[in-house]
């Protein structure tokens, strides 16, 4: 093993302003983000990196993964984190890979933050939690950030209880997304509705909500694939319990399978749901949060409002619908292309490959790249509703002022013949494709 060399504080402040500088952050992504994860004065990361947790080193795919951050081997490549150990051996891999110019920065806890040099958080880090924090919760603990108030932890699934069945934690009820939406339109279902299942889901507006799924590799070509996506299934549930009033909502980042990897203890027993009388608020709570189509149809028409189609590209240009029941293809004139992944049960666009929320500045390059800025009211869509969620709770974690989603989304609109769309690629990208090429 070849020695690496070691960069100062000092060095370092001055270092991360050099553009062929790349900090990367080893320690979880959680920590990343903002939590206090080994007892650190200050959450978050240093200014300017970007997160690449030890825990993907074990990937085989591991130099993919670099590549795709955009991790060039002309870089200057610096890495912190919480042990040296861990440290030197990501080290090691750059060097095997045939990067050149790797050293290690090895006082972040000791220095940079005792000194409050420049750090950033996630806005609202909070609402996305660690599956060691759950695990306090878990163990009869109040964590950081809780109230210790009363708290339901909540397995979503659609029309799976399987799901649940065959291993959750411990603890937690299962959560049917159809306790939540209607299927008839796809939509969050009337206050009365809501108002129902969140008592008989034990859930009034001041009860701390872990809501989470289980990934378990959906398949377009089955007849029910969103049974199979349960970690998005499970943000779409979270958007509609802000929605409804519901304070304190958490998601567990990277769903069940950042409890499975933790190696905490999976529980199969059938969790009785605890009935409450009485919500406690008038619902919806936030209204804001949810656009229908009239509303669609003014921010279609507005300088100060987007529209963002979370939709694979394919689906987007009208190639496919995306859904076996959804027969239309197109998008929504004016909307603006956000991403999302492969198909309409997938969101690599938005997560990492153990299935936690992506970095967010490499979220917000992307949406920069197309257009998409804080500074207006964004409404996010996808067929019906569940990857629109998902983008909207990153555009709300990054603590952006107006987001909402397009409840209704493709699904609704395309159902009215009245509503125009459009298909192919869009006019100003065509100018942007021909630019690139003289």
């Amino acid at each position: 093993m070849r020695s690496i060399k070691i960069v100062s504080t000092r060095e370092l402040t001055s270092l991360i302003l050099q553009s062929k500088t790349k900090l990367l952050d080893i320690r979880p992504i959680d920590a990343y983000n903002g939590w206090k994860m080994e007892g650190e004065q200050k959450g978050g990361h240093i200014q300017g990196a970007k997160s690449l947790p030890y825990k993907w080193t074990l990937y085989i795919d591991w130099i993919e993964i670099v590549r795709s951050k955009n991790i060039l081997i002309s870089d200057k490549i610096i890495i912190y984190g919480y042990s040296p150990e861990e440290s030197d051996y990501t080290a090691q891999l750059f060097l095997k890979a045939g990067y050149e110019d790797v050293s290690i920065y090895q006082e972040f806890l000791n220095e940079w933050i005792p000194q409050n040099l420049p750090m950033q958080t996630l806005a609202r880090y909070k609402y996305l939690v660690p599956a060691q924090w759950v695990k306090e919760i878990v163990d009869g603990k109040i964590p950081e950030t809780h109230s210790g108030g009363k708290t339901v932890i909540c397995h979503a699934h659609y029309r799976n209880r399987e799901a649940y069945l065959s291993g959750h934690i411990p603890g937690a009820i299962d959560m049917d997304t159809l306790a939540l939406e209607a299927p008839e339109t796809w939509n969050r279902r009337s206050p009365e509705e809501l108002k129902k299942a969140l008592e008989e889901h034990g859930i009034t507006s001041d009860t701390t909500v872990i809501i989470y799924g289980k990934f378990m590799w959906p398949d377009n070509k089955d007849d029910f694939p969103g049974s199979a996506a349960g970690h998005i299934g499970a943000i779409r549930n979270a958007f509609i319990m802000l929605y409804a009033g519901v304070k304190d909502v958490r998601v567990l980042n990277g769903g069940f399978q950042s409890w499975k990897d933790a190696g905490y203890e999976i529980s199969i027993a059938d969790e009785p749901k605890q009935l409450v009388t009485d919500f406690g608020a008038n619902i919806p709570m936030q209204p804001h949060l949810a656009v229908d189509v009239p509303k669609a149809k003014h921010m279609i028409a507005s300088k100060n409002a987007d529209i963002v189609c979370v939709r694979s590209y394919p689906e987007y240009t009208g190639e496919v619908s995306g859904y076996n029941y959804i027969e239309k293809k197109g998008r929504i004139p004016g909307a603006i292309f956000g991403h999302c992944g492969s198909d309409a049960y997938h969101m690599e666009n938005y997560r990492n490959v153990d299935h936690t929320i992506r970095e967010y500045h490499e979220v917000e390059e992307k949406w920069e790249a197309s257009g998409i800025t804080p500074d207006k009211h964004l409404a996010f869509y996808c067929g019906t509703g569940w990857r629109g969620s998902e983008a909207f709770f990153n555009a709300w974690l990054m603590g952006w002022p107006k987001v909402s989603v397009f409840d209704g989304g493709w699904f609704e609109w395309s159902n009215d013949p009245a509503n125009p769309y459009e298909t192919g690629i869009p006019k100003e990208q065509m100018v942007s494709i021909a630019n690139h090429f003289h």
